[in-house]
């Protein structure tokens, strides 16, 4: 297995954590999905907007966009060290734009070489000041997948507060195991 194999595994995992969450969150009402935790990004709807967030404007970094925001963000500073809700109107919205998300994530990661791996990538951080950042590719490929878990982590810890009796397969051995039936 290759380098950017391994890249794809990861990330094929991320996509299919995201599916679990959305699932487990679906019968949820508005007041569950927003209501304050002392975990997370403060709730389970900030956190997924947050998780979609960062693979929006990493995905972005990657293909070349250094300043980039969620659709329906506003540009400036946000409340505290928020990340904006992307204008998503409900959840439906929000699977409807992830799905969309994913599948330029996917066409991203089918194109991606080994060479391309040491490049450079440039970001200029919100939660820095703006200041610009360059990141060897393989690093952003990893953070996101590593982010991905520990905000996936987080919304799971959110839904066994909220009482939600089965919570979503997160653990990639779970995913092996779903995929050898």
């Amino acid at each position: 297995m290759t380098a950017v194999d391994v890249l794809r595994r990861l990330h094929s995992h991320r996509a299919w954590v995201n599916r679990n969450l959305l699932a487990a969150v679906e019968p949820l009402d508005g007041e569950t999905l927003r209501r304050p935790f002392q975990i997370g990004q403060e709730s389970i709807w900030k956190s997924l907007t947050h998780l979609y967030a960062a693979e929006f404007v990493w995905l972005e970094a990657l293909l070349g966009k250094e300043e980039s925001l969620v659709p329906g963000d506003l540009p400036g500073k946000l409340p505290g060290n928020q990340q904006g809700t992307g204008g998503f109107a409900d959840l439906a919205d929000l699977r409807q734009q992830w799905s969309v998300l994913e599948e330029r994530w996917t066409a991203y990661l089918q194109s991606l070489t080994p060479a391309a791996l040491d490049d450079l990538v440039y970001k200029k951080s919100g939660s820095a000041g703006g200041i610009r950042f360059a990141s060897r590719r393989s690093d952003v490929l990893l953070h996101v997948c590593t982010h991905a878990q520990y905000t996936a982590a987080q919304v799971v810890n959110m839904l066994r507060h909220a009482g939600v009796e089965k919570l979503p397969q997160t653990m990639l051995m779970a995913l092996v195991r779903s995929e050898a039936l």
